[in-house]
Parts: structure tokens; C-alpha cells; sequence
């Protein structure tokens, strides 16, 4: 397993210029890359976030002078593409944004706007429709553990306490199912209906949040409903391409946290289930490395047309992982 082959291949493949101006660089959101993929239209604002969030984990684990330059230009192109703006509709966008630029600034890079203008744009999705909770997107009536856990997850980083554990409290209350200890994806507001899809990144992100809180009787009930419900045989399931090829890696990142401060069995538990995904997902790769969207199962080769591998949400999930994996290996 190589972490840092992992980061070449996701970086060489999918990082490239904004509209070829110097000095820019974001992810192109597919490989072999469409049209509008070289030219950043698809460009995946939260995507993009994570690909930051993942460069981070790099440069703590192998510092580079290289590496941070090319953050600094990270951060600059993220403005650039959005049209001088750091937030957009999306509440849950704007949370994954926020927690990676908070691990750029431990790096020594102010981006002190960015946190205050997202910081501003979360606080006030908060209302009382459906007990409290922040809205999945503006003018919507829906909230979800994508947007809260988050969003909870970055007020506790910030020092608002007080607000992240009345987010982590209204999740707790709304979207934790009492029989399995699952989180549930999110509720309706204007019809009062939870809707129970399953992901393995809501699991994660109200994992953090529980962590950054000392919750941890919360974080192990978690951890135990994940190893029950979604790894099979040890290994973190996958929901393919698109959106879902973050999924389980967000998850990945939590556990890894949690194998870090939880006590009791259930760190060892979630250390397990990060190594053996990372296992996983290694040995099934295609040569590249070329992460496969299922890391229990090896990824096609040569790609189809359609295959979920060739979006760049699977690629850096899989370096995510590893990443992940290797604060663990390392301790």
C-alpha cells in the first residue's frame, strides 16, 4: 500500500488550470475528461472541498513546500471558479468547504474571509422548522445529516460549542434510529417525514461531530452500528460513482478519528475497519493506481465507458482512504 503513489495518480490525472490561467488549479471532475470537465463547467464544488480537505492530509503526513504552493493556488481557484464567492446554496457545499479551509489554516495560509463568510451563511440556515437543524440548501424543505453533521463538526472547531451540540443534539433526537443506532438520511419539513436512506457519510459526519463534543458513548454506538450494518466482511460498502464515491470515505476519515480518541473496544473496532477497507481498496485497484467505486471488489480494466471509477469523487475517495489509513499505521 502507497499513500504516496495514491496522491500522484489522483493529482496528475485530474489536477489542471482554470480556463489555462496561471497560477490556478482545481480537480477536473472526470477521467478521461469531457468538454466541460476540461474547462471546469462540471467542476463539483464539494468535490472539490474533499480534494482539498485530502491534500491536507498529505502535506501533515509528508510536509512539501511544493504541496503547500499548490494549496495556496487550490484555495484562490475554488474563489475563482465560483465567481468571487466562497458559498453557494448548498448548505452541506459550504460545511465541507469550511472544514477544509480550517485545516488550511493550521497550515500557516489565511483564510480567515472564507471561514467568517461561511460561518455567517450557517449560522443562519438554522431554524426551528422540524425541532432545529440547518437546511440542506436554501428555499428547500428538507434537513439532512449531510448539512448538519458538518456544519456541527465546523462550529466546534470554530469554539460554538454551543451551536454544534445543539445541531449534534437535534440529529441525535430526529435522525438517529433508537433500534440500530444508524443515522438516517434526513427529514421533510413540510411533511414531517424522515426519510431513512441509509449512507455510510451520514454515519460519518455525526461520528465527528460526536467526537469534537466528547460525546462518546454516542461515537461508540456509532461505531458499533457501522460495523454491523455497513462493512460487510470488515470493509466499508461503497454507493458507486457521482456523489456516493465520497461517501464511504468521509465515514473512513471519522472512524480514523475515532480509532484516535475513543476509549474502550470500539477504537479498535473502527481502527479495523479503516485498515482492512484500506486493504481493500489497495489490492483491488487497477494499474494507475485506478481505485475501484466497490473496495471489495477489484475495479474493471480496462475502464468502460460508463464505468463509476472514471469520476474523480471515487479516485479521491480512495486516496482519502489511504490517507486515513496511514495516520493509523504511523502511530
Amino acid at each position: 500500500m502507497d499513500v504516496s503513489a495514491a496522491e500522484h495518480a489522483v493529482t496528475s490525472r485530474h489536477l489542471r488550470r482554470v480556463w489555462a490561467l496561471p497560477g490556478t488549479v482545481l480537480g477536473r471532475s472526470g477521467w478521461p475528461p469531457s468538454v466541460g470537465q476540461r474547462l471546469h463547467w462540471h467542476w463539483n464544488y464539494w468535490w472539490q472541498a474533499h480534494l482539498l480537505d485530502t491534500l491536507v492530509d498529505a502535506q501533515l503526513r509528508a510536509p512539501s513546500a511544493s504541496r503547500l504552493a499548490l494549496i495556496r493556488s487550490f484555495v484562490r481557484s475554488v474563489r475563482l471558479r465560483n465567481f468571487g464567492r466562497w458559498t453557494n446554496d448548498y448548505y452541506d457545499d459550504i460545511a465541507w468547504l469550511g472544514l477544509a479551509l480550517q485545516r488550511v489554516s493550521s497550515l500557516g495560509i489565511d483564510v480567515g474571509p472564507a471561514l467568517a463568510a461561511i460561518d455567517t451563511q450557517l449560522l443562519s440556515g438554522w431554524t426551528s422548522a422540524a425541532g432545529g437543524g440547518i437546511w440542506w440548501r436554501r428555499g428547500d424543505e428538507f434537513k439532512n445529516a449531510p448539512a448538519n453533521g458538518p456544519a456541527a463538526i465546523f462550529h466546534a472547531r470554530s469554539g460554538n460549542l454551543a451551536r454544534a451540540g445543539e445541531m449534534t443534539s437535534w440529529m441525535t433526537s430526529t435522525l438517529v434510529d433508537p433500534a440500530s443506532g444508524l443515522v438516517w438520511d434526513g427529514i421533510r419539513t413540510d411533511t414531517g417525514e424522515i426519510v431513512k436512506h441509509i449512507y455510510t457519510y451520514c454515519q460519518g459526519v455525526y461520528l465527528g461531530a460526536c467526537l469534537e463534543l466528547s460525546s462518546m458513548d454516542a461515537a461508540a454506538r456509532t461505531v458499533r452500528a457501522v460495523a454491523s450494518h455497513c462493512a460487510p466482511g470488515g470493509v466499508i460498502v461503497g454507493q458507486s460513482g457521482g456523489d456516493g464515491g465520497l461517501f464511504a470515505a468521509i465515514l473512513a476519515r471519522y472512524l480514523a478519528l475515532a480509532a484516535r480518541v475513543l476509549p474502550g473496544p470500539e477504537a479498535s473496532t473502527a481502527r479495523e475497519l479503516v485498515l482492512k477497507s484500506a486493504e481493500a481498496c489497495w489490492s483491488g485497484a487497477a494499474p494507475g493506481p485506478v481505485f475501484s467505486a466497490f473496495w471489495d471488489r477489484p475495479a474493471p480494466w480496462p475502464l468502460p465507458v460508463d464505468a463509476p471509477e472514471r469520476d474523480m469523487s471515487v479516485q479521491v475517495g480512495g486516496w482519502m482512504l489511504l490517507e486515513a489509513a496511514a495516520t493509523l499505521r504511523n502511530e
